[in-house]
């Protein structure tokens, strides 16, 4: 059965760091591709990065919202990815999910796309991130 978790949110202050980590489990036959979202509360579910199972990310086509400030480490048993999140800012407070696609993803661009538009496999429950001024 395939597990797909995050932990590590919670609240920080501006130019604050936070660590997220999303665990999986359960991929036997085929490696995925982990992706971050987040969605702010009334705003559009966003893809904030992925990472395949060697490593590759997609890189340099983060937001521009998070470039120089979010990478995506992966460990070497490729069981968890983390997102780290430094110089943090009150907009970046939303709920941060974790998903993982075996079968492809799809892209969306707009400013309200919801989640169900990536078409990822598996979702987290999502952890929280507020930050304060």
């Amino acid at each position: 059965e395939v597990q797909l978790g995050e932990s590590g949110g919670g609240s920080a202050q501006a130019g604050g760091s936070l660590k997220l980590t999303c665990t999986t489990s359960g991929f036997t036959s085929q490696a995925p591709v982990v992706g971050w979202f987040r969605q702010a509360q009334g705003q559009g579910c966003e893809l904030i990065s992925t990472i395949t199972s060697s490593g590759v990310t997609n890189y340099p086509d983060y937001p521009e919202s998070i470039k120089g400030r979010f990478t995506i480490p992966q460990d070497n048993a490729k069981t968890a990815v983390y997102l780290q999140m430094s110089n943090l800012k009150p907009e970046d407070t939303a709920l941060y999910y974790c998903a993982a696609a075996v079968k492809g993803m799809s892209y969306c661009a707009h400013k309200f796309c919801r989640c169900i538009d990536y078409n990822m496999d598996y979702w987290g429950k999502g952890t929280y991130v507020t930050v304060s001024s």
